[in-house]
């Protein structure tokens, strides 16, 4: 039986797969936008991580818009020099202006300080973080925990710590046994997802 053209990706090596999510996420011009202009804002170890990458990713197997269903742009970013909200305030404010033109929600965090509100917000502890990279190791499923970094020489870092199988076979699973994943978050996003790309399987969350 002939695999689905969506799925060509699917087990392809480390290396073809990676070239070809560059390629998908760089066809979403907000996504090139944005990473075009990191090096020149307050973003020591920025990077775009998640939902802009995997659904861009997903719309452009499926031959749809490479924005269709992109509900924000995740901009992740490392300073532990000040932890105070006011200090990731004043770069989310700048970030703010630097991206208006483009019409989107650009959400800016610092993941040096997740540790401080997550567990108020999602009710699970949240050990500190000592790269912006490391926090793709929490996300979760293996098929968000992708990130595109501007590099020095003007192309591009691409971090998945998790390889990219889950993504290119349209599989949304819990990430390890699923204990630092919230039942709702999870249920709430499989949700959607799975009502924007029918195409996806969803794993459910066993606890």
């Amino acid at each position: 039986m002939n695999q689905p053209e969506h799925l060509q990706f699917f087990k392809a090596t480390p290396k073809v797969q990676e070239q070809k999510l560059l390629e998908l996420c760089l066809a979403n011009p907000v996504n090139a936008q944005i990473l075009r202009r990191i090096p020149d804002l307050p973003l020591p170890q920025g990077m775009l991580v998640s939902g802009c990458l995997y659904q861009s990713a997903w719309n452009g197997l499926l031959g749809h818009d490479p924005t269709r269903g992109l509900l924000d742009y995740d901009l992740a970013y490392f300073d532990d020099s000040d932890l105070s909200y006011e200090a990731e305030d004043k770069v989310i404010q700048v970030c703010a202006k630097a991206f208006a033109d483009l019409g989107v929600d650009v959400e800016v965090r610092n993941q040096a300080r997740v540790h401080l509100w997550f567990k108020a917000h999602f009710g699970l502890d949240y050990a500190p973080l000592q790269t912006a990279a490391q926090s793709l190791e929490r996300y979760m499923s293996p098929c968000n925990a992708v990130a595109i970094a501007p590099d020095d020489k003007g192309g591009f870092d691409v971090h998945a710590p998790y390889g990219f199988d889950d993504l290119f076979g349209f599989i949304v699973q819990p990430r390890g046994d699923g204990s630092e994943v919230s039942p709702e978050s999870y249920a709430k996003k499989t949700t959607r997802m799975k009502a924007m790309w029918p195409e996806l399987t969803i794993v459910a969350l066993g606890r």
